[in-house]
């Protein structure tokens, strides 16, 4: 008798720790998939910086710091594409020099680029991406 006490316990135990499993599963964000530059600014950029990216984002209005034109960063920087610095930008965040700790202005998006997917990690292919992604839309 106390041996299938004993087995219904610990089935019900294993069972429940099973379903609790799956539970936290669904709760978790799933992984980005795409790896093209416009549609991972599409996906992460554009509600801040706006579809072209020149800063008029649905959400721009609602923050403190106006939100960056995307669109001039060449001319900006005496007509060279700073990519270095867009690169750690998404890496770190957005306030120059880079914290340890992100920025509250710009989200770091370089953990999340950096989600495994079928076992391989495409974060430096996402991110190479959506850098020249940002080159290729920059205005003369």
């Amino acid at each position: 008798m106390w041996e299938r006490i004993t087995t219904l316990v610990i089935f019900w135990s294993a069972l429940s720790v099973v379903l609790s499993s799956a539970q936290n599963r669904e709760q978790q964000p799933p992984p980005i998939r795409p790896v093209e530059g416009a549609n991972i600014f599409q996906d992460f950029c554009a509600a801040c910086h706006g579809h072209a990216g020149r800063g008029k984002g649905p959400v721009s209005p609602s923050l403190k710091k106006a939100v960056p034109d995307l669109t001039r960063l060449s001319r900006q920087n005496g007509g060279q594409f700073p990519a270095t610095r867009v690169r750690n930008t998404l890496m770190f965040g957005g306030d120059q020099p880079q914290s340890a700790h992100g920025s509250k202005v710009m989200p770091i998006w370089g953990p999340i680029f950096h989600q495994i997917e079928f076992d391989r990690d495409l974060g430096n292919v996402r991110l190479e991406n959506v850098v020249k992604y940002l080159e290729s839309i920059q205005r003369k």
